[in-house]
């Protein structure tokens, strides 16, 4: 069997996500620090700054588990993000693989309140590790698939109808993210806002083999990397390995995975 192509320029995220520059380093470690020094003050009450911040949103901190309430850690945008804010639910554009009902919530980490019309907007690689919008791997510039950006409902919550990651060399199955505050739709197209959280979402690995054993993912030639082996996935990708449920007894009718994502909706990371 011939080598599938690969997606051109890989070593570069694998440089900038593994090791990260100095900025990406510091950034890391201050929102560390954040996310520790918010889970302590929603154990004893809001700090003066966290206050104000949600008397200027006037809405009052609902309980809430405290895990909820935590700064998710910044990740690397990575080489292969197109700002396309193209807004739709269903992102496969024909493109097989295990199907996959991906639940982002949002939640707003001073008042531990969820944030509907927020805007998520994800991307990722299909089975075989080809991102679209680049020439790599039989994609080219005008391909659109796998990307796309859904507003939070009145629950904090995105759906996205995709597809389950495949992978390429030096990195673990994944799927960016970020998230908008503050555009608007127009003519299908968010505009506008700040970004307020960049990162990525993680497969629980007992899945991963799983899947990996499945066409069309089995025809993938490229070694697989571990999410322990993953420098991005070592560096906060943990908090937020997502939590899937699988459809029904075949694997291969699809998942559903959920995650919470805490971010600072007045952040410009």
């Amino acid at each position: 069997m011939t080598d599938t192509p690969r997606p051109h320029s890989t070593e570069p995220e694998r440089a900038s996500e593994s090791a990260g520059g100095s900025g990406d380093a510091s950034r890391r470690t201050v929102i560390a620090a954040l996310g520790g020094a918010t889970l302590g003050a929603v154990a004893l009450g809001l700090t003066s700054g966290q206050a104000a911040s949600a008397a200027n949103r006037n809405e009052a901190a609902p309980a809430r588990q405290a895990a909820d309430c935590v700064l998710t850690p910044e990740q690397t945008e990575g080489p292969y993000y197109l700002d396309l804010e193209t807004v739709r639910k269903d992102i496969t554009e024909g493109k097989s693989g295990v199907p996959l009902t991906l639940r982002v919530k949002v939640i707003d980490t001073a008042t531990c309140a969820t944030l509907p019309g927020t805007a998520v907007d994800i991307w990722h690689c299909d089975a075989l590790g080809v991102y679209s919008g680049y020439v790599a791997g039989g994609s080219t510039p005008d391909t659109t698939f796998l990307r796309g950006v859904q507003l939070t409902d009145s629950t904090g919550v995105a759906e996205f109808t995709t597809i389950y990651p495949g992978w390429y060399v030096g990195r673990a199955l994944h799927i960016h993210v970020k998230t908008h505050v503050g555009g608007t739709v127009t003519n299908g197209k968010y505009r506008g806002g700040h970004v307020s959280h960049t990162g990525q979402l993680y497969f629980p690995e007992t899945y991963n083999s799983r899947v990996a054993a499945l066409a069309p993912y089995r025809s993938n030639t490229a070694t697989r990397t571990l999410n322990a082996r993953d420098g991005i996935y070592r560096n906060g990708g943990s908090s937020t390995l997502l939590t899937l449920t699988q459809v029904g007894s075949d694997l291969g009718k699809g998942v559903t995975g959920t995650v919470v994502l805490g971010i600072d909706p007045d952040s410009v990371p």
